[in-house]
């Protein structure tokens, strides 16, 4: 296990409070992944009753879940903005008041929801509730260990990480990597880890049990 991403507490809270102090106002929150709502929800008892959650997919509804907020919708499609959009609720936002709980730092979200969300007449808040940042360190033993022909699989769940876990190496360590079979849960990493050369790049259902059965069928059939 290596966290490509390092989560960090915001450096500015003020959004944060701000929408924590006036949440009742809202018809719709959005999180974009698992770490907004941990960092983002605050204290569950106060969540409007009224107040819908929108998650991308199941581990973020997951998190949801297990604070206490029951009421979430999840894409039916891709798990992604743009199943997010496809959702009934937010394919008719006119009117409606949104917060968008997301992460700041090195690389921003995507815009693609919230600029949709304002075209079809909703009014839009974002909430930057955590960091994100490259891990630091001394990378040596995975290094080695690559050069090696050590590590037999890799799995990337953003493509933000796999630029990180690009960065981090120099170009002995890459051309290791990119040959390494890589599984990842949605197309567009798929898409960013062949620009960077990687030849060996399965896309699996979005979901940590869809992951796992790749791994599973990939390595149990000898592929490696």
């Amino acid at each position: 296990m290596f966290p490509a991403i390092v989560i960090l507490p915001p450096a500015d809270r003020s959004a944060l409070d701000r929408a924590q102090r006036d949440l009742a106002q809202y018809d719709y929150a959005v999180f974009v992944s698992a770490n907004a709502v941990e960092y983002g929800v605050g204290d569950p008892a106060s969540w409007p009753a009224h107040l819908i959650a929108f998650a991308p997919g199941t581990g973020t509804a997951s998190a949801l879940a297990a604070v206490g907020i029951g009421q979430v919708r999840i894409p039916a499609t891709t798990m992604d903005s743009e199943g997010l959009l496809a959702l009934p609720e937010l394919a008719d936002a006119a009117g409606k008041r949104i917060v968008i709980y997301r992460g700041g730092g090195a690389a921003p979200g995507r815009e693609l929801l919230g600029e949709t969300l304002s075209e079809r007449g909703a009014q839009i808040d974002y909430v930057d509730c955590y960091r994100r940042d490259k891990p630091r360190g001394d990378f040596g033993t995975l290094t080695a260990a690559w050069r090696a022909g050590e590590i037999d699989g890799l799995t990337l769940t953003s493509s933000e990480g796999l630029d990180n876990l690009w960065s981090l190496f120099d170009d002995a360590s890459r051309s290791s990597m990119a040959a390494t079979p890589t599984f990842v849960p949605h197309s567009r990493i798929a898409e960013r880890a062949r620009l960077l050369g990687f030849g060996r790049v399965s896309v699996t259902a979005p979901t940590d049990a869809g992951l796992i059965a790749s791994l599973l069928e990939y390595f149990g059939s000898g592929q490696s």
